[in-house]
This record gives C-alpha cells, structure tokens and sequence, in this order.
C-alpha cells in the first residue's frame, strides 16, 4: 500500500493559509488558490457577481495587461487551467509538467491578486455570461439541479439561487460592484492556495509567502444560516418542451462533520452509486424506464441533502418516481446485507482512492477540505470512517431522511399537474 500523502500546512502572517503536498512518482504540478466565498454570499442583487468576477480574473492585470497574454504564458507550457465558482467556494487553478511550475504560479497568483477588472471587458463579458445562462437552458440534465435547489432550500435563501444569476443582474453590474465584492469576500483568512506535484518546496513556499503575504484583511459577510422547515412533501415543475423529462427527488440531510456522516454516504451509494446499484438495476435494467440513475449526497457546512436524479420518457415519471420512493422504503423495513454493506464500502474506498491519484486532484481536494471544513480529510480518515459504518447505522439514517413530509420532487419537461405527482409522493 502507497505511504500517506504528507499534507504541510503553513499559516501567513495575515492568516492566509498554504497547503504544500509532495507527492512521489509525478511529473506534474498544479497550483490552486481557493477562496471561501461564492453564490451563497451575494445578496438578490448580487447573484451572479461571484461567477462574473471570476470570469473578469482572465482579463487582464498590470503585468499582464490582456486575456491574450495570461492564455498565451499558460498555454505554451501545455497547461491545464481554469476556474470555477460553487455556492461557498471560487477557485484558480493551472496544472502544469512539473519544469513549469513557476509560470503557473506566477500567473495565477497574478491573476488572483492584481487584476485590473477592464471596464471595456465588463461590458464585453456581460454577452458571454448570458450565452453561457442561454447554454445551460438547452441542457436540462445540467440545470434541472437549479429547480430542486430553488425547491429544497427556497429562492429567498443563497442556497436556493443560482450560481450564474439572472440574466437582469448581468446586464447591471458595474465596475464598483466587483470591486467592492472582491474587497470584502476575497481576504486572506478566506483564502487557500495549495501545491501538489513534483516542486521545491522552499522556493514555492517563499514566493506565495512574498506575494499573498501582501493580501489586505476584509470583513467577509458570513453566510446566512439554512435550517430545514419542511412539513409537506413539495413538487416544482419547469414546463419546457424537451424530448425527455428530467427529475431530482431528494431530501434534507446532513452537513459537513455530521456523526452520521459516512453512513449517509454508504446509503447513497446503495442506492445510486454504479452499476449493480440498487436504483440503476430497478430503474434501468429491470424496467428500462432511464439510461441513467445516480444517487449522491450534497454537504455544506451547515445542511445537506440525499438526491436521486434520471432522465426519463414523459410518460413514464410517475412510475419511476414510485420505483425510487419503492427503494427508499426497501432500506428503511429491511437491513441491508454484509455482502451489500462491504461492496458498497469497497465501491466509495475504491472511487476515493483513484479520485486522488493525480496532483489537480489531491490540491482540489485538500483546499475544498480546508476551506469547508477547517481541515483537511486524509484518505485514511476517509476509509476509517466509512470502514465503521454498520448496517445498522445506514437503517437508522434512512429511517431517519425518508420522510414523506421531507420529499421534493423537481422536474423540467412538459409537464402541468403537481396534483398528480403530490399524490405519488409517499415513503
């Protein structure tokens, strides 16, 4: 079995945190610096402004003064590069072979800490971020997840709105707005940034520590808490002519650090994790009524939620809304067996373990840790905890997540009747 992976954390002066993580037998590197902030910190006005912002680090800073140098430099080192913004975290990030490790390092801190944020790329930007809105419409696979959140935590909570906001917001926001955003959210107690690969630690360690040592304190609105309130089983419906219509059914669960954490984790996979899993052998093999049925969990610090999602014939939704809920039944009267419960435990510990194979992973990994967390999950902490969970423990947690009065069912495809699909709504 390979040594674990030695994770050092160094803390600046001014709190920011830096994550170091050699790793034997690579010729890579990859650099990511992540800051905790994201959809759920914007106000209604704000939604979107995270997202934009992170599109306008790409556009030019002082040393860099256009889009077309910063993908030039990272580009003629064969660069693998990009960023993203989810509801509580914004990341950079460039993974390189391991010789251009300085240039990745050196652009994507430039780009985190000195861009110029163009007025005239604002105004160009604005188009781009509304067809990439205009995208995702066509793709219901990809924003059914914006309907259930809307459902599950409500649209007057962050967590309930989208992460590209609406297209009215884009279209308003002003040089200001990104300024003052990223004054007051992108401080160095909120960041991380993290090496993993082949590097020299001295030297990497001395230029983030003379770079984002310079980084100014802010005053990051903390988020705003979500406690789960539901009494009724719920449907929303996106009425949208598609030629198959797209679900997610889930209910409210558990947050980061929960003691029922890695149970509820074996529980998902039981249902929806592979192949031989239970949902994907009911719902597709033995019916045929999806090409493909997934079940996860979704953690955030203070909440969480177990969601199934499929794509199926218009026709067919209630009967496979009822095959789910059928399942979910099935693990709340009967206890699974050893064989399923160590197949599932093998599946997560084997997923896990390849997930973490490469240095763009673990650094992803390590600083989504530390930014949700606190701390940074081992591999090892994550197969103790899942090797403990018993049979018991995943009955207990489905009897405790799989109340009818805790479903919600989101849908997009051309459907009307929530009468119809409230009535399905039993487990």
């Amino acid at each position: 079995m390979l040594a674990p992976m030695q994770h050092h954390i160094h803390t600046l002066k001014n709190g920011l945190r830096v994550i170091l993580v050699p790793m034997e037998g690579t010729e890579t590197a990859t650099v990511i610096v992540m800051t905790g902030t994201g959809s759920r910190y914007e106000t209604k006005r704000e939604n979107g402004l995270a997202h934009f912002l992170e599109h306008m680090f790409f556009k030019g800073t002082k040393k860099r003064p256009s889009a077309k140098k910063i993908s030039q430099e990272l580009d003629a080192t064969g660069s693998i590069y990009n960023a993203f913004t989810a509801k509580e975290r914004t990341a950079y990030y460039a993974k390189v072979s391991s010789g251009y490790i300085d240039t990745a390092l050196d652009v994507i801190s430039d780009i985190f800490l000195n861009s110029t944020l163009p007025e005239k790329e604002i105004e160009k930007e604005r188009g781009a971020i509304i067809q990439e809105i205009d995208m995702y419409e066509d793709m219901p696979m990809r924003t059914v997840d914006n309907v259930f959140d809307a459902l599950i935590f409500g649209e007057e909570h962050p967590l309930g709105r989208t992460i590209l906001g609406p297209k009215e917001n884009i279209r308003r926001f002003k040089r200001k707005d990104f300024v003052s955003y990223l004054k007051r959210q992108y401080t160095p107690a909120n960041t991380v940034v993290c090496v993993a690969g082949s590097f020299d630690t001295p030297k990497i360690l001395s230029k983030i520590t003379r770079d984002f040592g310079k980084l100014k304190h802010g005053n990051p609105v903390k988020p705003i808490p979500f406690t789960a309130s539901q009494t009724a089983p719920r449907v929303a419906i996106k009425e949208k002519e598609t030629d198959q219509t797209q679900l997610m059914l889930g209910v409210p669960a558990y947050p980061y650090g929960h003691h029922d954490e890695y149970a509820l984790t074996v529980l998902a996979t039981i249902l929806g994790g592979g192949m031989s899993s239970r949902l994907f052998l009911e719902v597709r093999e033995k019916r045929g009524l999806a090409y493909s049925v997934h079940a996860w969990t979704e953690k955030y610090p203070d909440t969480g939620a177990l969601v199934v999602q499929a794509g199926v014939e218009h026709g067919k939704l209630e009967k496979t809304v009822s095959t789910i809920l059928a399942e979910f039944g099935k693990v709340k009267t009967k206890k699974i067996s050893a064989a399923e419960l160590n197949k599932a435990k093998s599946y997560i510990k084997g997923t896990k373990t390849l997930s973490l194979e490469t240095s763009d992973e673990v650094a992803g990994n390590a600083a989504s840790s530390l930014i949700n967390t606190g701390n940074i999950r081992l591999l090892e902490d994550i197969v103790e905890g899942i090797d403990k969970v018993s049979a018991v423990d995943v009955q207990r947690v489905a009897r405790d997540i799989f109340k009818t009065s805790g479903l919600n069912l989101a849908i997009i495809g051309p459907h009307t009747s929530k009468e119809k699909l409230l009535k399905v709504l039993r487990v």
